[in-house]
């Protein structure tokens, strides 16, 4: 599956877990949510739940498999659908040979060092339980970062795990703007977001709107990775 746009040639390839949910704007599985090509390949097996609630157990060779696939096409980096996926980030960089961005919250650590003193990064994620020590190690991010998650919402983490093929947009919304409200209540110190989950990055400009913070999904991630991969060319000019 390769997105709408035809030139240029694709620099980011994304690893997306097999699932049927609406894939709606800002989400990492709609093309148009980038002003670039991405390229895709569905990793077999890899549901929600297996990757969300059972760690990507035995799954690591099948991303692998898609990976080196993508890179036989031309991507020049890789990432992936999944901010829990950060647990592969090692395997995933040292197997493809290409530069790796398996996980959203490898944004963590660089943004508490954009902050003032007594302000730290929080995390929004689609399972607060789920998201283990191991996964905030692999992704770098200190194991005492503040986290909320959305699963005490009515919609959003039910609908993602479950694989919903249909579910409610605007209730979504509410699940994590009120995931955002109580993580900002519980750590007062939280001074910007970063979103886990890739289905969240719809919501971003919501969640930021409601606490008054800066909000990083995964789209602002490969937006960044895409900088590097393929830097925009500039007019020069002559003499």
């Amino acid at each position: 599956m390769v997105s709408s746009f035809d030139t240029p040639r694709p620099a980011v390839g994304i690893l997306m877990l097999d699932t049927r949910f609406p894939r709606i704007p800002g989400d990492i599985g709609n093309a148009r949510s980038f002003d670039f090509p991405v390229r895709y390949a569905v990793v077999p097996q890899a549901s929600p739940t297996r990757v969300v609630e059972e760690r990507a157990e035995g799954l690591l060779e099948a991303f692998v498999t898609a990976g080196r696939a993508l890179v036989r096409e031309g991507v020049g980096g890789i990432t992936t659908s999944c901010g829990l996926l950060s647990l592969f980030q090692d395997e995933l960089k040292a197997a493809l040979g290409v530069p790796v961005a398996a996980s959203s919250l490898m944004q963590v650590p660089f943004v508490d060092r954009l902050l003032p003193p007594g302000r730290r990064c929080g995390i929004l994620t689609i399972s607060a339980p789920a998201l283990t020590g191991a996964h905030l190690d692999a992704a770098g991010c200190a194991r005492d970062t503040p986290v909320g998650g959305t699963e005490g919402g009515r919609v959003f983490t039910r609908a993602i795990l479950d694989n919903a093929a249909q579910f409610d947009v605007a209730a979504a919304r509410a699940d994590n703007v009120l995931g955002a409200r109580a993580l900002v209540d519980r750590h007062p110190e939280v001074g910007a977001i970063v979103l886990e989950c890739t289905n969240m990055a719809p919501y971003a400009a919501d969640i930021a709107e409601a606490t008054g913070l800066p909000v990083y999904s995964i789209v602002s991630f490969i937006n960044w990775f895409q900088a590097g991969l393929a830097p925009l060319r500039f007019p020069v000019p002559e003499g």
